[in-house]
């Protein structure tokens, strides 16, 4: 599927290129995008469901920020605009998926990097993500099982999940390994989860 392109590193489509505008904390964002990437032609309907759903970290907020899955960078640059006291870490397989996250950098504290990149000694007040779904079942187990450990004590990550796509399984899966998870909230056929680690 021509779609499933933003999964390759070096995605072998045309590099068509896009600007994508939306709207977030009360202002007007406007962001380079390019074919080969997630959602590349406009805002997908899960990321607009978790940024308008989830709160977002205040201007006191310090540490490090996950973008998970980052795609150009909706995410990354709402966050950094919110939190201008945070890095924040914007990882992506698609090599010009990162590339587009620089450029929508705009001076911002943003890392954008592979995964193997982001250094083992970093942990995360908060993660963000509208997890590649499609990716498989395995893998997307695998990718959650990586990085949500990474949470700092009293972190939370902030998930976004079609119903259709398993939303609901997803939450009881991670109840099942030993996840805080709950159901923030429903929106547009999406579920927006709140999940912290373990309780000891």
């Amino acid at each position: 599927m021509a779609g499933e392109h933003y999964f390759s590193a070096d995605p072998a489509v045309a590099h068509e290129r896009h600007e994508v505008v939306f709207h977030a904390l009360d202002q007007e964002f406007r962001l380079a995008s390019a074919s080969g990437v997630f959602s590349w032609s406009g805002l997908d309907r899960g990321t607009a469901v978790l940024l308008g759903e989830a709160p977002l970290p205040g201007p006191q907020t310090e540490g490090a920020l996950l973008d998970l899955g980052c795609g150009y960078g909706p995410i990354s640059v709402v966050l950094a605009s919110a939190a201008p006291r945070t890095t924040v870490y914007a990882i992506d397989v698609n090599q010009r998926a990162l590339d587009l996250v620089r450029e929508n950098a705009g001076g911002r504290r943003i890392v954008a990097a592979m995964p193997d990149e982001v250094p083992a000694t970093v942990s995360f007040a908060q993660i963000w993500s509208n997890p590649p779904i499609r990716i498989g079942k395995a893998e997307l187990h695998a990718l959650l099982l990586r990085w949500l450990p990474r949470l700092a004590p009293d972190g939370v990550a902030w998930l976004v999940v079609a119903k259709n796509l398993g939303g609901d399984s997803l939450q009881r899966w991670l109840a099942e390994q030993g996840f805080t998870a709950e159901r923030h909230a429903s929106d547009k056929g999406f579920r927006v989860l709140k999940v912290g680690k373990p309780l000891s």
